[in-house]
């Protein structure tokens, strides 16, 4: 946990920065109030590297959304009117890395966190970027297919996957995994090491951004899940891979 004046520092720049994202009509308007509010645990809670993995995260979001963004409109794929996340995907996303960081410093005091934890932090956000660059970059393609019955569909579709989409998939959560490892270790945030943090945030990101397909082909699409309770719930199984290969693996390395 921060102290008073880097606390304050944080709490300053979480604020600039959501009002930033609404100014430039990335975020709601609510949608920049929530993403203060858990921004401000985020920093406050863990540290900077932390919010710095989230702002490079919704930065590269926007940019991925704004891609071709005409061509998305014309074809009815955008993302809001003019490509702003509302309240239910800026929850949907920073609920569970809020929840991992407060919850660590919660157990552990403001003492040093556990190793895991930058792991699972960037596992969630690695899951974030391959789910969103999936999206963005796949509803380009000019086919999909069904990730159950590997049937033709629409680009677009619930559960509908592309070679283009999921080669962008594997890029956002490399990406994010390589970030978030370089973050922790310029801030010397205790953390494992990166022969093994790197590929497991790739791979849990990636397996989750997976998850998040059948889950909107099996649920979403008949209703019983809304795309923000999919993200959740993709994120999720992105933070159990992540847990699981550090328990299976971590402490043979």
């Amino acid at each position: 946990m921060l102290s008073i004046e880097p606390a304050l520092v944080g709490v300053a720049a979480t604020g600039l920065l959501a009002a930033a994202a609404v100014g430039s009509g990335a975020l709601t308007r609510w949608a920049g109030v929530v993403a203060t509010v858990f921004g401000i645990v985020i920093v406050v809670a863990g540290g900077f590297p932390y919010l710095a993995l989230l702002v490079l995260f919704v930065a590269a979001s926007v940019l991925a959304t704004r891609y071709a963004f005409d061509e998305k409109k014309r074809r009815k794929l955008q993302e809001g009117t003019a490509g702003e996340r509302g309240v239910s995907n800026v929850v949907a996303h920073i609920v569970l890395p809020t929840a991992l960081v407060l919850g660590t410093t919660l157990l552990y005091g403001t003492g040093a966190s556990p190793a895991v934890l930058p792991l699972l932090f960037t596992a969630a956000l690695s899951f974030g970027a391959a789910d969103t660059f999936a999206s963005e970059f796949g509803v380009l393609s000019g086919e999909a297919y069904s990730i159950l019955s590997m049937r033709r569909v629409e680009p677009g579709t619930n559960g509908g996957v592309s070679v283009l989409g999921t080669l962008w998939a594997f890029t956002g959560a490399a990406t994010t995994a390589v970030l978030g490892w370089a973050l922790f270790w310029v801030f010397h945030t205790n953390q494992l090491a990166a022969d093994f943090a790197v590929p497991a945030a790739l791979i849990a990101g990636f397996l989750g951004c997976q998850v998040d397909s059948l889950l909107g082909a099996l649920l979403e699409n008949r209703g019983w899940l809304t795309k923000g309770s999919t993200n959740f719930l993709g994120m999720l199984s992105s933070i159990v891979f992540a847990l699981l290969l550090f328990r299976g693996l971590g402490n043979l390395l």
